[in-house]
């Protein structure tokens, strides 16, 4: 199962690269749950440096407000697990790169850690182009390591289906989608 997830993630990304590359659009990425893994499965697809700025794993929420500026009452209020914080997240790192569409992951990878509110699987994907924010609730199914590739999978999903529509200009707000 893990090896179809992360070859479906990788298609993704393939197709994401190709797209970017044709529109000249950038990528920034603001990670947690995944730990890396976004930018690990980029950068390992050559010529990928044209398309991928970089990106910020900030599994601790200091780091999450240090370097992302999501603000500590955000946090205090809502949590890391949260669209809140997702949508700061993927702001801060296209503030920080300077990309042109920025995608953050947050949530509960498990074993551990879920609650009956915020349960493992619970993951908030968000994407902006800098005018727009899309969040996405997510709830992944598996163990560890398939909520981490369904979770690539999505973010790279959601990425391909803004670059392809030349951002996400034409939407409107802030939407929240299960």
């Amino acid at each position: 199962m893990e090896n179809e997830l992360l070859t479906e993630a990788r298609k993704a990304a393939e197709a994401l690269i190709s797209c970017c590359l044709e529109k000249k659009l950038t990528l920034a990425t603001a990670e947690s749950c995944t730990g890396g893994l976004l930018g690990a499965i980029l950068t390992s697809f050559p010529g990928v440096s044209e398309v991928y700025l970089g990106g910020v794993v900030s599994y601790a929420n200091e780091v999450k407000t240090r370097l992302l500026g999501v603000g500590e009452e955000t946090l205090a209020a809502v949590g890391a697990v949260s669209p809140e914080t997702g949508r700061a997240m993927a702001e801060g790192a296209l503030r920080a790169v300077g990309a042109s569409l920025a995608v953050s992951v947050t949530g509960i990878a498990g074993p551990g850690g879920g609650s009956e509110e915020k349960p493992v699987g619970l993951v908030y994907v968000t994407v902006t182009d800098g005018h727009t924010v899309t969040v996405t609730k997510n709830l992944f199914s598996g163990g560890r390591e398939e909520v981490r590739l369904k979770t690539a999978r999505r973010a790279f999903s959601l990425l391909l289906e803004a670059a392809a529509y030349d951002g996400l200009s034409s939407r409107a707000g802030l939407e929240i989608k299960s």
